[in-house]
This record gives structure tokens, sequence and C-alpha cells, in this order.
């Protein structure tokens, strides 16, 4: 098959998906052209079969009133002038002519002869209409003499009936000749009737069809009418909830869908001024964190130069601290690290919600990196690690020390050691596993456990952690394209699984402007609040 050709059949087939979905039995335009066709269907064929009912009943009344008609005064006028005894050659003659009136029936004459003889006069001769071809209850019908009353001035009446002989109608009547005389039956084709029937039939057929398929497109125009701006509504209704919120619908007329349209326009509008009053909102709170940050970070500077002084005051043998202040000193030295580490944490969270914080790509051996930043807060002897070496990845090293020291300090401070940290590979993923041994996470607390800020315990407000490390690790680990998840373990203790892409990209290999340089380590102590303060 040739390139042009595949085209076309491609082509061919979109579009018939289309009208398939289109017509999908749940859409309103197929509702609508169903209801449409039905209405017009009952419509049509009702009047139709009205129409043909009224017009079979004049058509055969009207033939049937003539040949009765004729057939009567026929009877009258010849077979009256009969003798009471006539012969079967008079009765053969007399038959003969009364069939050569104007509706060209067969006529059948029974009288009796002078001998007293049943003699039989038929206009087709003897292979022509016979008395076998009238029904029985006409025959008795006729030969029945009526009471003569007041209202019934003679004792035998025309009777008439309607029969079908190999699928073909005829007409069959039969009197006696009133003061005496033969008893005569007619017999009539009504195949030109019938055929005018059928005809009539065809074409209320024919009209009814047409009618069907004119309703369907009438319907077809209609839905089109009122759908499209209804389809127009619902892609502006997706376009606004992709978040293209200077959508508009263009508003025509004056009717309900010109009304919907406006009320649709007018919401579009207040949604737009909402979300760029929060949005602006956020950028302030935003640019007052991270103004607030920098603020503080040179009194800080200045307030830990002073502390680690008096830490070496503390620590020096000298003894030249006034021990009723060491108590002080200490709180003030511990809570100034604490405060250093916020303003740090705090800056680091401006960056993540401006979108800021860049990748600084190298290949990582992660049995090393963890085992560096395990050696680096001197955890050796309470952590575990189940790391083969030679296991890489392209990662940012410094982000994976933080995520790493978050997730194990949180499980030494709050779960107990040993810790036990295990690496393994999956697919094309990454997967660390951080467990300890301690009490688990409460389930009512499992979902807000990387909430900025959330402590479960409401005794304990105040901890040596801020409620943003683990925060921060997740969004280390979403810059990276993974994701960490906390659960409990089977065992005890809980688990926090860290799961990376080992093939990371990154847009670019510098990192941002203001952003922490290697051999920082922030959040190295404050997420282990994220959940010990559950």
């Amino acid at each position: 098959m040739t390139q042009g050709n595949q085209g076309g059949t491609r082509g061919w087939t979109a579009a018939r998906k289309g009208v398939l979905s289109r017509l999908r039995f749940t859409s309103l335009r197929l509702r609508l052209v169903v209801v449409f066709g039905l209405v017009a269907l009952t419509a049509a064929v009702s009047a139709s079969g009205i129409a043909y009912w009224l017009n079979r009943e004049a058509v055969l009344t009207r033939a049937q009133d003539a040949v009765l008609r004729d057939f009567d005064q026929e009877m009258q006028n010849r077979a009256g002038a009969l003798p009471d005894r006539p012969t079967q050659d008079e009765l053969q003659h007399t038959a003969g002519q009364m069939a050569g009136s104007d509706q060209r029936f067969s006529v059948l004459l029974v009288a009796r002869d002078a001998d007293g003889r049943t003699v039989y006069g038929s206009s087709g001769g003897l292979s022509g209409f016979s008395l076998r071809d009238v029904p029985v209850s006409l025959r008795t019908a006729v030969n029945r003499a009526q009471k003569v009353d007041g209202s019934n001035k003679h004792p035998y009446h025309l009777y008439w009936q309607r029969v079908v002989d190999h699928d073909t109608p005829y007409l069959v009547a039969g009197t006696r000749v009133i003061g005496g005389g033969p008893t005569g039956y007619m017999l009539k084709s009504l195949e030109p009737e019938a055929k005018d029937l059928n005809s009539l039939a065809w074409s209320l057929g024919i009209a009814t069809a047409l009618a069907l398929i004119g309703s369907a497109l009438l319907a077809q125009a209609a839905a089109t009418t009122v759908l499209k701006p209804v389809q127009r509504l619902g892609t502006a209704a997706r376009r606004l909830g992709e978040g293209k919120l200077d959508t508009r619908l263009r508003v025509s007329g004056t009717d309900e869908l010109a009304d919907l349209s406006r009320t649709f326009n007018k919401a579009a509008e207040a949604l737009e001024k909402r979300v760029a009053d929060m949005a602006a909102r956020d950028e302030a709170s935003r640019r007052f964190v991270a103004d607030m940050s920098h603020e503080l970070r040179t009194p800080l500077t200045a307030i830990t130069a002073v502390t680690e002084v008096l830490e070496e005051e503390l620590e020096a043998e000298t003894g030249s601290m006034d021990p009723m202040i060491e108590p002080a000193v200490r709180l003030v030295v511990s809570e100034t690290r604490r405060l250093n580490d916020l303003v740090e944490n705090l800056m680091e969270v401006t960056r993540f919600d401006a979108g800021t914080a860049r990748l600084v790509l190298d290949d990582v051996d992660i049995a090393d990196q963890i085992t560096a930043c395990i050696d680096a807060r001197a955890w050796l002897d309470a952590v575990e690690l189940d790391a083969e070496r030679g296991i890489h990845a392209r990662l940012d090293p410094r982000r994976l020390d933080v995520i790493l020291a978050n997730l194990i300090g949180n499980a030494l401070k709050h779960g107990g050691s040993p810790v036990r940290v295990s690496v393994r590979v999956e697919d094309d993923s990454l997967v660390i596993e951080v467990q300890d041994h301690g009490p688990g996470i409460p389930e009512d607390v499992l979902p807000h456990v990387f909430d900025r800020f959330y402590k479960a315990s409401a005794s304990r407000p105040r901890s040596e952690g801020s409620g943003l490390g683990l925060s921060i690790a997740q969004e280390n680990a979403h810059i990276h394209g993974g994701e960490i998840t906390a659960a409990n373990s089977p065992d005890s203790g809980a688990v926090f699984t860290l799961r990376l892409p080992r093939h990371t990209s990154a847009p670019g290999e510098q990192p941002a402007e203001g952003e922490r340089k290697d051999g920082d380590h922030p959040g190295q102590d404050q997420g282990a609040d994220a959940k010990g303060d559950a």
C-alpha cells in the first residue's frame, strides 16, 4: 500500500471514529435525532394509516355500490321479464345479457323449469360462475323469506359479501326477483381496486419514509443549532480547567444559551480575578519570607559568631564561665543554631516555591554517598547499611545528602536505633528505604508527615526541629523526578521509601543565584520533628 493510500485510510478511519463518537447512544445529538424520528414516524404512520383506511373504504364502497345497483337493476329488468318456469336456455341467454352491462360482472341464475327441476344459467357457460362459488351463508340469507310488515315491504332482499380466492378479492351478491322469479347471483372481481389500494399503500409508505428522513435531517439541523453553543461551552470549560483563565465565549442572541454564555464569562472573569489576587498574595508572601530570611542572615551571622565564642568558653577547662549563667548560655547557643537552621530552610522553601531551585548533577556511587552522609554526622554505630557498591546514578549529591540526612536523622531521633538503610534497583529507578525500630507513625498522621510545619502533637509545639525537614526532602525528591513515601512496617517501626530515576535530566548545571554551595547540609537535624513530634 502506498503512503497516500495509507494516509487516506487513516483519514477515513479517523472520520468514521469522529462520526461514531458524535452519534454514540449517550450523546444528546443522537437522542434528539431519535426522538424527532420517533415522533415523525408515529405521526406519519398514523396519518398514513388513517388515510389508507378512509381511501380504502371510499374506493370499495363506491365500486361496490355501483356494481350492486347495476346488478339490482338487471335483476329487475331482465330476470324479472323471464317466465315463472323458464328453461335453461332462457336462463343462459338472460345471464349473458346481464353480464354484458357496464360493470362486467359474472351472473348465475337459478330457477325451476316446467318439470320442477332446478336449472342454472351462467354467463360463463358450464365452466363459469357456479353455485359452489357462492358462500353458504350468503345463499341461506338470499333464500330466507323475511316477514312483510310496515317496515319491511318485501320478503327478499339483496345481500352481498366480500371473499378472497387465490389472493384475489371478489364481491359476491345475491337476490330474488320481487314478485316471483329466478334467484340471481353476481361475482365481481375487485382486483383493479386492490391494485389501486396497493399503489396508495406504497405511496403512503414512501411518504412516511420521506417524512422520517426529513425529520432526521431537521433533527440534525436542530441539534447542530442547539448543541454547537453547548459544545463551545464544554470546550471553554475544559480550557478553563487547564488553567487558561482568559477563556471567554462569544455571546450572540438573547436566548437561554446566550444567558448561559454570559454567566460562564462572568464566572470565568471572577475566577481569573480571584486566581490573580491569590497569586499576587502568594508571590507577596514568598517575597516576604525570602526578604525576611535574607535580612535575618546578617544579624544571625554576628550572633552565631558570638555563640561560637560562648560555646568555646563552655567547653574550655578553665572554668571561667559562671555556673549560674551556664544553662542560659547553653540555651542561647542551641536556640541560635535552631534559628539559623530555620532561616536556611525558609530560604530553601522559597526557592522551591519560586521555581528557582536547580540541580547540579554528577555521577554518584550511592553506597559511598550514604556512607559519607552517615560518617559526617557520626551515625556509623547507629545505622546499618545494606547497599552494594557499584550502584551509580546521575543525581545532585548535595540534595541527595539533604534527603538522606533528614530521613536517617528522623528515624534515629523518633524511631530508635538500629536504623536500617537498604538500596536496590527496580527497572530504571533507584529505591532507598530507611526503616527504624520505633513505635511507627499513627495512621491519622501518615497523610501529613510531609506537610510544612506539621506537628501532630499539640502538647509539644516546641521541638528541636522546624517541621520543614521532611517537606524539603520531598521537594528535593520531586525536583529529581522522584518521590518519598511513608508507611508502617508490618514488623515494627516506620519505613520511608525514596524512589529516584537513575538518569535525571536537568535544565542547567549551574546552581541558582543565592543557592547554598556544596558542603552545606541544611536540614540534617530539622527533619526529625516532622514525624517525631507526631
